[in-house]
């Protein structure tokens, strides 16, 4: 309901004249850059979303949009297409990027960036942050008994319960050889079968071959995304962070034959980083880096805590065109007075 009467706000904006005036609103208020966070790209709105940003935005990849960003301001005064920038970036180099985003953007000929896992290439396993709800979905047995506390999987609390468990555990790993030995317990414990189901497969990564693919047709550039995409501000061991940041950087550079400038902090909230990582980043070399902080970003910004909107490829356009002009969050306390504090109608 609340999805519903979000895409109507959105629709009232849009066709009242309200987000064009915003966007017009962007573009007299100097350089901006929105980047765009996506994560699958097999959503029924993808296209919709593609083609409303083209008409009504520059769309770049990121470096070559970061670079624009921070150049000098004469550059930007002389300007004569003074639309705001928009970078579309996909986290973790799930296979439908391949499938649907890349397809789009050859189509569209739109520039996109994905941020890449280099051990998850490797390995083509399941990310981690899903395995809670796959296992638990898959399992083999009806009852399973996990760090002292028996569940029964005939009941969908229970099965609810033992993912947000397993899912707890791997989200606070303190090093990727805890996380990886306790998803092994998990598997063994729930008799997962081996075979992949058609649904699971989007949720695989990509391969390297995919990568290489993408990446000559020019509609597709590289950002990092660590080797394991551990909660870095987690990790215990100064030497693990530095080594997910910089020899995730060292082996796409190798793989890709191109510099990578940026990084996306895994998770990428303010729990999630902190001023160790921050500084682990700018010792591995990178010049920018992106959190899920929500905003647009000015040439004022951090370059190391970039703001991004969070999207989705399922989400109706109409309301990725209001959060993208700024209206959303300028009208959010009216729509939060109608529908009830703090609920979110996107």
């Amino acid at each position: 309901m609340r999805k519903q009467f979000g895409v109507l706000l959105a629709a009232l904006f849009y066709y009242t004249g309200l987000i064009g005036l915003a966007r017009w609103l962007q573009q007299r208020s100097g350089p901006r850059l929105i980047i765009l966070n996506y994560h699958h790209a097999s959503g029924e709105d993808l296209r919709r979303h593609l083609l409303y940003l083209r008409r009504h935005y520059r769309v770049l990849h990121l470096d070559e949009a970061l670079t624009e960003l921070y150049a000098p301001a004469e550059r930007w005064a002389t300007k004569r297409d003074k639309r705001a920038l928009v970078a579309l970036t996909f986290d973790d180099g799930y296979h439908d990027n391949y499938t649907h985003a890349f397809s789009l953007a050859r189509e569209l000929r739109m520039p996109i960036t994905i941020f890449l896992i280099p051990g998850y290439v490797e390995s083509g396993d399941y990310f981690w942050w899903g395995e809670g709800r796959r296992l638990v979905q898959r399992a083999g047995v009806a009852v399973v008994t996990l760090e002292g506390r028996t569940y029964r999987l005939d009941a969908l609390e229970e099965k609810a319960r033992l993912s947000q468990t397993i899912d707890a555990r791997l989200r606070h790993a303190s090093s990727i050889v805890e996380r990886e030995a306790f998803l092994a317990q998990v598997r063994e414990l729930l008799a997962v079968p081996g075979n992949v189901t058609v649904e699971e497969e989007k949720d695989r990564p990509m391969s390297w071959a995919e990568i290489q693919k993408m990446q000559e047709s020019g509609w597709v550039s590289y950002g990092a995304h660590t080797m394991h995409h551990p909660i870095l501000a987690y990790l215990s061991d100064p030497a693990d962070l530095h080594y997910e940041v910089s020899e995730c950087r060292k082996v796409l550079e190798q793989r890709l034959a191109c510099p990578v400038r940026s990084l996306a902090y895994p998770v990428g909230r303010a729990e999630h980083i902190g001023e160790e990582v921050v500084q682990a980043v700018k010792d591995a070399g990178y010049a920018w880096a992106v959190t899920t902080y929500k905003g647009s970003n000015t040439p004022a910004s951090d370059p190391y805590l970039l703001k991004r909107m969070l999207s989705d490829s399922s989400r109706n356009w109409l309301v990725m065109a209001a959060e993208t002009s700024g209206i959303w969050d300028l009208l959010a306390p009216l729509w939060k007075a109608v529908i009830g504090k703090g609920e979110d109608v996107a």
